[in-house]
């Protein structure tokens, strides 16, 4: 999993990969107007986004197109997450199917941007993952695609309405959940939270039971389906 992107007064660095010259000129357009200070990057192929990461270790944020001319942006999204745990990965793609976007999430991505949204989407996108949640596209939230293997959870649009409370999470279980949808792992909740590993597992189990997902992926799209705005838990 990617590390939460930290914000600070220090300049901010991000790498759009890409092959697309269009692209990358919106993009810097959109991010001027998110994040004006911010420098800039950008490469066409995987390779060359390799080049620049090598020489650029402390980069902030790539965000990265799935459909690169050298190689497939899923083998690169693993191999980011190996190589470069601490640079926080979006993913922009014009494949926005469910399966895609669960696999991103599950490789380690804080969003998937399709780029067929409208630059106000965009904008909206990047400002949830620069204020630390994780972005998935609406749509994906409100489409079922019966095809997906082992998928027994009823439709998207058939969840009701509840509260984390109506679902039995305690105030400290709605805490740890804010820290999942950030991309934190267990030993990081345990340090923001100052709780003990087991006791945050115990937390993770019955959030993923009230949820009725397997995995942290499946529950931050069920947190999307459910519309929750979960509080901001303090840096440590």
């Amino acid at each position: 999993m990617f590390s939460l992107i930290q914000w600070g007064i220090a300049d901010v660095e991000i790498l759009v990969v890409d092959d697309h010259v269009l692209i990358r000129e919106a993009l810097r357009g959109v991010l001027k107007e998110v994040k004006g200070e911010a420098t800039v990057l950008e490469a066409s192929s995987c390779n060359q986004a390799m080049q620049v990461i090598a020489e650029h270790p402390n980069l902030d944020l790539i965000l990265l197109d799935l459909n690169l001319p050298d190689r497939d942006g899923f083998s690169m999204l693993t191999e980011l997450g190996e190589r470069y745990p601490g640079i926080s990965v979006v993913v922009l793609s014009a494949q926005q199917d469910r399966g895609s976007v669960v696999k991103a999430l599950d490789l380690g991505a804080l969003g998937f941007i399709p780029k067929s949204g409208q630059r106000e989407v965009m904008v909206r996108a990047l400002q949830l993952v620069f204020a630390g949640s994780i972005y998935i596209p609406p749509e994906i939230l409100a489409r079922d695609e019966p095809s997906r293997q082992g998928d027994d959870k009823a439709p998207v649009a058939s969840r009701p309405t509840v509260s984390p409370a109506g679902l039995g999470l305690t105030e400290r279980q709605v805490d740890v959940l804010s820290l999942i949808m950030q991309g934190k792992s267990n030993k990081a909740i345990c340090r923001v939270l100052n709780l003990a590993e087991p006791t945050v597992k115990n937390h993770v189990t019955a959030i993923l039971k009230a949820l009725k997902v397997s995995n942290r992926t499946e529950a931050v799209i069920a947190v999307g389906e459910l519309g929750w705005k979960l509080p901001p838990i303090p840096k440590s």
